[in-house]
């Protein structure tokens, strides 16, 4: 029979052995902690038909395996849009290689004005990863009411000009084409760097 005093030394031990196994797993499952808002699970999966800047047909399940970051907005802007799409392009220089996951999708609000050869000319000042995508009304609304995006058009004036106002929201998916996150035209670029880099290492 072994004696209560040796028994309780190793009682110990392996009390304690169990608890650094305990503490070790929880590392592994401890939650990411994200920069930007995490939205995961209130807004549907990615879904779209649109025309891309070559006038190609592009669908959300074309993207599958990448991650889709998703904008709204038009080339004649002339802040919001810009400074976002710069700030992403800033993010995407950071990420390095990592950075060929990643695919902006610039949806235009105004694609009256917003032709294919304008959007390819305007998206490619941002990077190779932006793609610039445009659709009808009926295309339009169904993409920004399952996204709850709202845009209007001004009057024209004399010369045919207009305003357009739009959201400034920014969807980030993952590879599956599940909703993820959400960033604003404040958001600074680190915050979009360390998230899409948790995105593209996640398994």
């Amino acid at each position: 029979m072994t004696h209560p005093k040796t028994r309780a030394p190793r009682v110990a031990r392996i009390a304690g052995l169990v608890l650094v196994l305990l503490t070790a797993v929880s590392g592994c499952s401890s939650p990411q902690k994200w920069d930007l808002t995490n939205i995961t699970g209130i807004m549907p999966q990615l879904k779209f038909t649109l025309t891309d800047q070559d006038g190609k047909t592009l669908q959300a399940s074309d993207l599958r395996g990448k991650i889709p970051v998703l904008y709204f907005g038009y080339t004649n802007c002339p802040d919001i849009c810009p400074t976002t799409l710069a700030t992403l392009a800033q993010a995407l220089r950071k990420l390095g290689a990592e950075a060929n996951a990643v695919r902006i999708l610039f949806v235009s609000v105004d694609p009256a004005r917003d032709t294919t050869a304008v959007l390819k000319s305007y998206v490619q000042a941002f990077g190779p990863q932006f793609i610039g995508l445009r659709g009808d009304q009926k295309e339009l609304r169904y993409l920004t009411k399952r996204y709850r995006v709202t845009y209007g058009l001004g009057k024209a004036d004399a010369h045919g000009n207009y305003e357009v106002s739009h959201s400034s929201a920014v969807f980030v998916f993952d590879r599956k084409g599940d909703v993820r996150l959400l960033g604003r035209g404040t958001d600074p670029a680190k915050s979009y760097t360390h998230d899409l880099k948790q995105l593209i290492n996640d398994n």
